[in-house]
């Protein structure tokens, strides 16, 4: 049975991305697009319903996996209607506040929601392995961060880099909020070995760019994933949204959860 997908925000460039490999998928029915009110001019194109609300593409049959990489507030929104309309959801938005979080995680007793901030297997493989590269090497050696991304991305840092900052925080007994360094300028003094760097970089057309630097005495080894299409997250959505339509509302699922 093919997965009815509806995507939001089909007019941008995330959007448009999966909903062109949706459309090529045998495995996916493009089942409907949805976009602003005041951006509604294009959806034509697509050969499926389109509308500025989600709530009148839901069937109501359960069957629809709606994927959104918008906004946190927008997409909020799309939970509370799958959530109604006893929908499933993929989520790929980065910038949710912890309060936003917890509202999804909610959402997700009753409806199935996956959400992950990055959507590639590759990022989902090194939150698996950094932590271990981490500990091995121990406390001599100092984490820094780096992220690069395209000038129209909003949030800062990068949804991937919190995400992976958190995880080698706990691998060394840390806490990325209270160590975070996120900016540094002026006379900073000496670097505290239990700092944790993490480096915004905005210009140009980068998908995507995250580097991990762990300096130790003498040496340094330094990890690199570069996205170069956004058809890598766009894939990872897809494989999430015919992973979520098997499974059961009870948590907010993630690439974690589809990798056991």
């Amino acid at each position: 049975m093919q997965t009815r997908v509806i995507v939001m925000g089909a007019n941008g460039r995330m959007g448009s991305t999966i909903a062109g490999l949706a459309m090529k998928d045998p495995q996916m029915e493009l089942a409907g697009v949805v976009e602003r009110q005041d951006n509604l001019a294009g959806l034509e194109k697509w050969p499926c319903s389109g509308d500025s609300d989600l709530s009148s593409l839901l069937g109501g049959s359960g069957r629809e996996v709606v994927i959104d990489f918008t906004s946190p507030e927008a997409s909020l929104d799309t939970a509370g209607k799958c959530a109604r309309a006893k929908a499933a959801a993929v989520i790929g938005t980065t910038g949710f506040s912890q309060k936003q979080l917890a509202e999804l995680e909610e959402l997700a007793g009753t409806t199935r929601l996956f959400w992950a901030p990055n959507m590639s297997v590759g990022i989902n493989v090194l939150i698996r392995i950094l932590p271990e590269l981490m500990q091995s090497l121990g406390d001599m050696y100092d984490l820094e961060i780096m992220e690069i991304h395209h000038k129209f991305k909003k949030d800062a840092p990068s949804g991937t880099a919190v995400k992976l900052g958190q995880i080698l925080a706990e691998a060394r007994g840390l806490d990325l909020e209270k160590n975070g360094i996120f900016a540094r300028h002026g006379i900073i003094g000496e670097r505290r070995k239990d700092e944790i760097g993490v480096q915004t970089l905005r210009g140009g057309d980068v998908v995507g760019e995250h580097t991990f630097y762990f300096l130790g005495p003498g040496e340094r080894v330094e990890v690199t994933h570069r996205a170069h299409s956004r058809e890598t997250f766009a894939q990872g959505a897809l494989r999430a949204a015919r992973w979520l339509s098997g499974q059961k509302p009870g948590r907010l699922y993630s690439m974690a959860d589809m990798f056991v």
